[in-house]
């Protein structure tokens, strides 16, 4: 696999880490979540880094291009997604932390 190609794969794990977390965090009848704590807190860490290393794979790639976005619509896209995604697991990483 070709290292540009990592931003779409990131983005897919990131996609499905997102859904896994979002069903595992729901409560059930006792009050307690479906996924124990430290299991959504790793996935949620996993998917962050993930989405870290694709937006930044993905942002080194549309830097040597020039940013022609006009020929890589779909790649920003999914760059920018990636970056949104991982600030979106930052703050659910926060969120989830016990203080």
């Amino acid at each position: 696999m070709k290292t540009i190609n990592f931003p779409y794969l990131a983005l897919a794990l990131g996609l499905f880490l997102s859904l896994v977390i979002t069903k595992g965090i729901e409560l059930d009848v006792n009050g307690e979540t479906l996924l124990p704590l430290l299991t959504l807190l790793i996935i949620n860490e996993c998917a962050f880094f993930l989405c870290i290393a694709g937006s930044f794979i993905g942002v080194r790639q549309l830097k040597a291009t020039g940013f022609k976005l006009k020929e890589n619509a779909l790649y920003a896209i999914t760059t920018v997604i990636c970056v949104l995604f991982s600030i979106q697991f930052l703050l659910l990483g926060i969120k989830l932390w016990p203080l």
